[in-house]
């Protein structure tokens, strides 16, 4: 056997012991990355933990220890209030305002991570405030992220145009742009209704105050009473409910205000908030306009932060993603292991070397899917697209349309809790069961790597764009 079929096996065990006996499936990747490293592939310390990814490390712990700080005193619940305002109560238009602000934002020339890093944490406190799925949000802020992602001034658009002008093939800057955008688009579309969005917009308008305006509805019911048992006064209901009705029938007003008991007071601008506030439109502003590192810059701020305001920032610490932080390090340190013994690119040369172009095509967009949802997108756009050199040399395969295909391929699946993005999305959501929302992500970047790559390769290679 293989020592790269070796490597393939042992990193399906780890996802068969993580799944079934509830380990960390960061610590069981960094064991198993030391005993492939060391055994197979003849790898010593320094060249396993060549894989560590130091940077997404720093970014995770940085983002959340900010954030955690901002959770503390007020900040994130000012800013939830702030986005109410803006959309004016309608909690349903929330996950498209945060899917257009990170589409901006990488448009602009933002890295995805950088834009997701800023976004996320306020639009996942935002659906804990009001009990919107973390799923429906995360996902919402992600894809936003990838549909900006290749516009010709963006830092994907600009990498993979280059490779299409290294490698002399056809394309099309606008049409790649274009791509991503309707396709991310479209995507979150579909997860906008799967995942409830339709039923917000049944919620009303929700007031800076905390309250719900609801619509009124005659229900033509009498002397029903609660259907959970409820002891209100007549309304509909399923007759098993033991509260006492009184036989009549009430209809609320057209104006009628529902108070949400969950919803706080809006947060004044105290010191604290104000500094906080600052120091994230610095983080903006030191990623997006001087490029410094996001996790540094994060933690740096939280750190000054810190020592002005101890008393609000002396839980943050311990409110760091810990358990996130060693999953998506530990399993990325296995990937950079096979990545270092080569076995990304002998399965990426055993499938461009078929004789069927449109086959090889395909199985292409899903390499680039699979292993971009544990690894860096544009590090396989990279390798893949010369992979693809040879057969689109023969006019048999559209390069436009290829190259488009690999990149939306490679990047739409960044929901993947072991990409980066995906892993920020995991642990910016405050208030959540944690393993329960990493198999949400789990499955949906699961059911996003089997789907979208035979989507986009009917869509864009099989009509031979290009």
């Amino acid at each position: 056997m293989s020592p790269e079929l070796v490597s393939i096996l042992v990193l399906a065990v780890v996802f068969v012991i993580a799944t079934t006996r509830s380990v960390n499936m960061g610590a069981l990747a960094f064991a198993a990355a030391f005993g492939v490293g060391t055994l197979v592939a003849g790898l010593d310390a320094d060249g396993v933990f060549a894989g560590f990814p130091g940077d997404l490390f720093v970014v995770l712990v940085g983002v959340t220890y900010l954030f955690a700080i901002a959770r503390a005193n007020g900040t994130t619940d000012w800013l939830v209030h702030a986005a109410v305002r803006l959309v004016r109560g309608r909690v349903a238009l929330i996950p498209w305002v945060m899917f257009a602000l990170t589409g901006a934002l990488t448009a602009i020339g933002a890295v995805s991570p950088a834009a997701v890093a800023i976004v996320a944490p306020i639009a996942l406190s935002f659906a804990a405030r009001y009990r919107i799925s973390p799923l429906l949000m995360g996902a919402m802020v992600v894809h936003g992220a990838q549909a900006g992602g290749f516009s010709p001034i963006s830092i994907y658009g600009s990498i993979v145009n280059g490779i299409v002008e290294r490698e002399k093939l056809p394309g099309s800057g606008i049409t790649l742009f274009l791509a991503s955008l309707l396709a991310n688009l479209v995507i979150a579309g579909v997860v906008f209704v799967v995942c409830g969005g339709l039923k917000l917009w049944s919620r009303g308008a929700v007031t800076d105050t905390g309250t719900e305006a609801a619509e009124a509805k005659d229900t033509g019911d009498t002397g029903g009473t609660g259907g959970d048992g409820g002891s209100g006064a007549a309304g509909p209901g399923n007759g098993t409910g033991t509260g006492t009705g009184t036989g009549t029938r009430t209809v609320p007003s057209p104006t009628a205000v529902a108070t949400r008991p969950d919803a706080p007071a809006v947060v004044p601008l105290t010191v604290p908030v104000v500094a906080t506030l600052v120091s994230l439109v610095a983080l903006v502003v030191a990623v997006l306009g001087f490029d410094l590192d996001a996790g540094l810059t994060a933690i740096t701020l939280a750190v000054v932060l810190s020592t002005a305001w101890p008393d609000d920032s002396r839980k943050a610490v311990s409110e760091i993603a810990w358990p996130t932080v060693l999953l998506i390090c530990g399993v990325l340190t296995y990937v950079g292991v096979l990545d270092e013994m080569g076995t990304i690119t002998w399965a990426g040369e055993g499938v461009g070397g078929i004789g069927v172009p449109l086959l090889a095509a395909v199985l292409l967009c899903y390499i680039g899917a699979i292993v971009s949802a544990f690894a860096s997108s544009v590090g396989i756009m990279g390798a893949l697209i010369p992979l693809a050199v040879p057969f689109l040399a023969q006019g048999e395969i559209g390069a436009v349309g290829m190259v488009a295909a690999l990149a939306v391929s490679a990047t739409v699946v960044d929901v993947s809790p072991f990409s980066t993005n995906g892993a920020l999305v995991l642990a910016a959501a405050p208030d959540v069961d944690r393993e329960r929302f990493f198999r949400q992500l789990m499955a949906y970047g699961g059911i996003v790597v089997a789907a979208v790559p035979a989507v986009v390769w009917l869509v864009m290679v099989v009509p031979g764009w290009g």
